[in-house]
């Protein structure tokens, strides 16, 4: 990098960018070679770091010894304690939009507002360098493009280096483009190694400056492969096919409300899905989407204070929260960070059948071979007994979508599943998850903030609108 130039990595079909990241942020050493010119202050956000520092608060919870629930550090804490100046924080916290959220804890932000926690972080050491591995992941709509404008402003005295899956989230700022493990052969074939290979070697393909890589021809080849993967996909999840009956309404709401003592989130929601239909849910951080969801999942504690119906069964009527998950695949970054025991790659797969986080029963032969096939059709073969903990944010998430899919649940509730994918992957997720919605395999409820995920069979939408302070109102909607 050169000084006044600005790089986007763009992650076509691996994990090397993240990588690449953590090398020029310092938290890889390399084994061979070395890294010549790096700054003495590089700043850097990542998923990665996002799900470090949400570890260290669990570990630091002292719910225990308190009399109040402890829901971690305060914004204001966590940012302060990077600065170098005292007076930075109120321009940091200014500039993140964060000002309202200071006194709330970390473990009460929701995706986007942890994000915009870890670039304030990130800017209170003054960095000469700052890596953003997907930056807007989680960032609603209206955040997204502040995001775009402060990256624009940053880049005119702060190197930055973007890696991103997508081709829409290069700023404006970015002069120069390269990606990982792409090659296009002579006949415009697509040449991309897979990650069935143990001997893998990720290449940094020629540099392209921005206006080279608006007329790169790789984005169909892409998008076709992850196309014909989906296909695949769909296909196993056909030969499992099984799918419960039940009368309408297969879950209702009536007057929901969900109220803290800090303040209302939201209330009066009345939502009822009945068979067949498949929402998705729209609306700014810390609306209360994921809240949403933790109720009709029964792992938000006022969901008994709710009046639901959750297939054919009052909420409290004498079910167990196994009984009500048996019937229910769940993608989550909430799921993504209590997952955090010392399992295999395959047996986090093999999880999904019993709603564990870790293997604890013994699967049948059956089981296994579908896990097997699992593996095989995510390309992941390879990894069948790497920790978990082993494997980079993107294939932790590839697996624990697969985790989701294996059992065929009737409900399939997905709030941003799409978080760390690389390009490829996350066609495949999407292109799958509307196959299944369009034959009804299981029933969606989908959540994510980037237009272009929206799903074609998706038709019923939960909006939810208006101001923060008075709580969230909630349209539902049908096209």
């Amino acid at each position: 990098m050169e000084v006044g130039q600005h790089w986007g990595i763009f992650s076509t079909y691996s994990h090397a960018g993240s990588l690449l990241g953590r090398l020029l942020a310092g938290d890889l050493k390399l084994e061979q070679a070395l890294i010549e010119g790096r700054p003495n202050k590089v700043g850097w956000v990542s998923l990665y770091l996002q799900q470090q520092l949400l570890e260290k608060e669990l570990a630091d919870d002292d719910t225990d010894f308190m009399d109040r629930f402890d829901y971690g550090s305060s914004v204001e804490s966590l940012v302060s304690e990077m600065c170098t100046d005292p007076e930075q924080l109120e321009s940091l916290l200014a500039l993140t939009d964060l000002v309202h959220l200071r006194q709330r804890g970390f473990r009460q932000l929701s995706t986007g507002e942890t994000r915009r926690v870890m670039l304030a972080r990130a800017l209170a050491i003054e960095p000469e360098l700052l890596v953003l591995d997907e930056p807007y992941a989680g960032l609603d709509i209206a955040h997204q493009q502040q995001l775009s404008q402060l990256l624009q402003t940053l880049s005119k005295s702060i190197q930055l280096l973007i890696i991103t899956s997508r081709e829409d989230e290069l700023p404006d700022c970015i002069t120069h483009v390269a990606m990982f493990n792409v090659e296009v052969t002579k006949t415009g074939v697509l040449n991309t190694k897979t990650d069935n290979d143990s001997n893998i070697i990720h290449r940094l393909s020629e540099p392209m400056t921005i206006s080279e890589w608006n007329d790169h021809p790789v984005m169909a080849q892409l998008n076709a492969l992850s196309q014909q993967r989906s296909q695949q996909v769909l296909e196993l999840i056909k030969q499992q096919r099984y799918k419960a009956k039940y009368s309408d309404p297969l879950m209702e709401l009536k007057n929901g409300k969900v109220e803290y003592t800090d303040g209302l989130i939201f209330k009066e929601v009345n939502w009822r899905i009945n068979n067949g239909e498949h929402w998705q849910v729209r609306g700014p951080n810390g609306c209360g989407k994921s809240t949403l969801l933790g109720l009709i999942l029964g792992d938000h504690p006022q969901c008994y204070s709710n009046d639901i119906t959750l297939f054919g069964k009052p909420r409290g009527s004498g079910e167990t929260i196994w009984q009500v998950k048996e019937q229910i695949g769940i993608v989550s970054s909430a799921l993504h960070l209590q997952y955090r025991v010392n399992c295999s790659a395959m047996e986090v797969l093999l999880s999904g059948f019993f709603d564990s986080i870790g293997l604890y029963q013994k699967p049948s032969k059956k089981q296994m071979d579908l896990a097997k096939d699992w593996l095989a059709i995510l390309h992941m073969s390879q990894f069948e007994k790497t920790s978990f903990k082993q494997l980079d944010y993107g294939q932790q998430r590839l697996l624990l979508i697969g985790r989701a899919l294996i059992k065929q649940p009737v409900l399939l509730i997905l709030d941003e599943p799409y978080q760390g994918l690389d390009f490829i992957n996350r066609k495949l997720v999407m292109n799958t998850l509307n196959m299944i919605a369009q034959e009804n395999l299981s029933q969606l409820l989908y959540v994510s903030h980037h237009s272009d995920d929206a799903l074609p069979a998706i038709r019923n939408y939960v909006d939810f609108v208006g101001s923060s302070d008075m709580g969230y109102q909630v349209e539902i909607k049908t096209l």
